[in-house]
């Protein structure tokens, strides 16, 4: 007799993940676990798919949490995305960001690490969308919030190639959504704050990011 087997999978992150201001049935990572929920049948197993992911968090935050939220779960597939809120400046640190670019960039490394060590087989970390966030600039800063995004996107890809972990280049999947005319950037953010995603920048993260983490659960089990 067989024993049970779980396959587990864990989304690591902020609002982007949790899927703010829309209903829950429309995120990105809700489809996906309904997608991958579909793979593996009942003899087989069952993939168990868990969002461990926080309003406003930065990494600075996610590594004080870590211990439970990932390492106690041991997922074979961990996919994660910071960024938003750490490349963000609050008007009471006046001029500096919530994490500073050099941190943030070993944050992220950490939470890899932490990641491989405790048993993920596959690790993907995501770039972070483009938002219309261009004109105003940061209490006593001269950076806007789309300016500090974009260098803070370099960090991750920095961080992908260094670490192991794959990346997924949301930013420049929006950017050529936009370039070839089948999406405007606006449509895809929620007109309230211009940086959380709306239905439609939900189905554009699905359509990219849901693949690759089927073919890793593919792989995973039948290898």
């Amino acid at each position: 007799m067989t024993s049970h087997r779980k396959l587990r999978v864990t989304f690591f992150g902020d609002s982007i993940c949790t899927g703010q201001h829309v209903a829950i049935h429309q995120g990105w990572v809700t489809r996906t676990s309904l997608g991958l929920s579909k793979i593996m049948n009942s003899s087989q197993g069952e993939i168990v798919v868990t969002n461990s992911s926080v309003n406003g968090r930065t990494t600075r935050q996610a590594l004080e949490t870590m211990a439970y939220e990932l390492q106690s779960h041991s997922p074979e597939i961990v996919i994660i995305q910071f960024g938003m809120n750490d490349c963000n400046y609050w008007a009471s640190d006046k001029g500096l960001p919530r994490v500073s670019r050099p941190s943030f960039s070993a944050n992220l490394s950490e939470i890899i690490q932490r990641s491989f060590h405790y048993g993920a087989k596959r690790v993907f970390l995501n770039t972070n969308h483009p938002t219309t966030l261009t004109s105003r600039t940061f209490p006593h800063t001269e950076t806007t919030y789309q300016a500090s995004n974009a260098d803070y996107n370099k960090a991750i890809r920095n961080v992908a190639e260094s670490s192991g972990a794959t990346l997924n280049d949301v930013e420049n999947h929006f950017l050529a959504l936009i370039d070839q005319n089948e999406v405007k950037l606006s449509d895809m953010l929620l007109p309230e704050d211009q940086l959380h995603l709306s239905s439609i920048g939900h189905d554009a993260y699905y359509s990219f990011i849901y693949p690759k983490i089927e073919a890793s659960v593919l792989s995973l089990l039948n290898g």
